[in-house]
């Protein structure tokens, strides 16, 4: 599923490949001594591509102003496979891997945009929340049922290598 700079089409379905997005770039002030861009910032850019994606799920900024419904990360696991540099132009990917009422799980990839390469993976946890109590609580019914089609779809893709892995060094003998 293909997206414009600035707009995402959910509406296609069947959900049949990882949803795109286009449109960022590294800026300087992600940069660190090393001359690429800094482990913070990758978060941080990760974070901001999910805003985008959120938009047309309706789960953006105008949702919580709307609803007083939120989503807060519960974990993340980030991959650093090749860097970026300042001015590189990123192209992001969303797979769903799991849903449930209160959260989903899903992976998302960065790529060069222009030469194509995965340059890290972000897997993480998200939950609904009421602000009012600052608890989980379901989602709205709309939204299970969207996550429920993508994961019908994005189940049948290809796990990604990094999903679910966990940090550790082999032992040496």
């Amino acid at each position: 599923m293909n997206s414009s700079q600035d707009t995402l089409d959910y509406a296609q379905q069947p959900f049949d490949a990882a949803l795109e997005l286009t449109g960022m770039v590294v800026r300087p002030e992600h940069i660190d001594a090393n001359g690429h861009m800094n482990v913070g910032y990758y978060n941080v850019i990760f974070d901001q591509a999910l805003d985008r994606f959120f938009i047309p799920f309706d789960l953006d900024w105008s949702y919580v102003q709307r609803t007083n419904l939120s989503t807060f990360v519960l974990e993340t696991h980030v991959c650093y496979l090749q860097e970026v540099v300042e001015g590189d132009a990123l192209r992001f990917t969303f797979q769903l891997l799991g849903a449930d009422a209160k959260r989903i799980h899903y992976f998302m990839g960065m790529y060069h945009a222009e030469k194509g390469y995965l340059a890290a993976t972000s897997e993480q946890i998200l939950v609904h929340v009421d602000l009012a109590t600052r608890r989980s609580c379901p989602f709205p019914a709309e939204h299970q049922r969207l996550f429920a089609a993508m994961l019908a779809g994005h189940d049948r893709l290809p796990r990604p290598p990094q999903a679910g892995k966990s940090i550790g060094m082999a032992k040496k003998g």
